[in-house]
């Protein structure tokens, strides 16, 4: 049985699910492919973009960035443990290329831990990556005491074979290897699309048909380590809007939703949703974009990806940009603000997800 082998980064939620999508399209496109995905990211995350039978192998590769939440970062502590992967890098290589030849996998996809390209040049398999920026992008920014771990992260990502660039992406040009082969493809959005229609998703969360136009509905989501201390005393001088969130910490509030399910996503309440307020993320922003839906942004310091994602919510989408400040500190007035149009009109190629199953279906065929 040919054999597909996933790592994830070890970082929040959003290149789980964006991933997930992935494998999702190519288990559809490739329907005999034994699957195994290395991720520390919960099963039943997975599992709510997966339909499929996967084997799930809890490994990390990297750290990402160490976060307390959604917008604030732990750099010493981010140093501190990827020194840990990279003093630990050649036993972390010997033990994974034993199980890559134990499962005779053919081919690795990756989005985007560094060392699985060393781990794939060890074991002499192909690797394909996917992303829209690479870690060395992120720590290279942090300034010179940083610049150490960028280039270990760089210098891995040059073995990489292919890569696939999505939407909102710094140039990756650390992928020199990729480059060089001609093997790098700009995709569409990937990510998720609603499983039910928005008179099933009312129904299901057991809200009223919305009647009246000027009463909006809002989502609130933050990532899979949503934010500290979001101050919900705000909705309570909005009472007929309605509010959904996936915070399971959320207080009961009348005009808060609060989502407890494990198999509804953020994706499948959007379509009922006037407006999503979010941290800049790629997988939020997708998934909003691919559903239509207007993009309240918080700007994040200490984080470059959120530049690039910035400027794709200013591009093409109804959007508001409002400041961490904006969002703590005042009575949400932004929430009343009218939205401004995307500077430009032509639309994001959506269906990214299968340009990259084609692809390894053509690889496999």
């Amino acid at each position: 049985m040919p054999t597909l082998y996933v790592a994830i980064t070890d970082h929040g939620f959003g290149h789980a699910t964006r991933t997930a999508a992935v494998v999702a399209e190519i288990q559809q496109q490739v329907p005999d492919l034994s699957v195994i995905i290395a991720t520390t990211a919960p099963r039943w995350l997975l599992d709510s973009y997966i339909s499929k039978d996967f084997i799930h192998r809890q490994r990390a590769f990297d750290v990402g960035v160490v976060q307390a939440d959604s917008l604030q970062l732990d750099k010493a502590a981010t140093k501190f443990k990827i020194n840990d992967i990279r003093d630990r890098s050649a036993e972390i290589i010997a033990e994974e290329v034993e199980f890559l030849k134990s499962k005779q996998v053919d081919l690795i996809f990756a989005d985007i831990p560094p060392l699985i390209a060393g781990i794939a040049t060890a074991a002499q398999i192909p690797c394909w990556m996917a992303g829209n920026f690479g870690w060395d992008f992120i720590y290279r920014d942090w300034g010179k005491d940083y610049h150490e771990i960028a280039d270990w992260a760089a210098e891995l990502y040059s073995q990489c074979d292919r890569l696939f660039r999505l939407p909102f992406y710094e140039p990756m040009t650390s992928f020199s290897n990729a480059y060089n082969q001609n093997q790098v493809f700009d995709v569409g959005l990937t990510g998720g699309y609603p499983r039910h229609s928005s008179a099933e998703m009312r129904s299901l969360l057991g809200l009223k048909s919305k009647l009246q136009p000027e009463k909006f509905t809002i989502l609130l989501t933050f990532g899979g380590l949503s934010l500290n201390q979001i101050p919900y005393q705000n909705l309570a001088l909005f009472p007929d809007w309605q509010f959904i969130t996936f915070d399971r910490h959320a207080p009961e509030l009348p005009n808060l939703t609060k989502i407890q399910s494990q198999t509804l996503r953020p994706v499948d309440v959007m379509p009922i949703c006037d407006r999503v307020v979010s941290k800049p993320g790629y997988s939020t922003l997708a998934e909003a974009y691919r559903t239509n839906v207007p993009f309240i942004c918080m700007t994040r310091d200490g984080f470059l990806e959120a530049q690039t994602l910035i400027a794709g919510v200013e591009d093409y989408t109804d959007h508001l940009i409002i400041s961490p400040e904006q969002f703590y500190q005042t009575n949400w007035e932004f929430l009343n603000a009218p939205l401004i149009a995307p500077l430009k009109t032509p639309d994001l190629e959506k269906n990214g997800e299968i340009a990259i199953a084609q692809a390894v279906k053509t690889f496999f065929s």
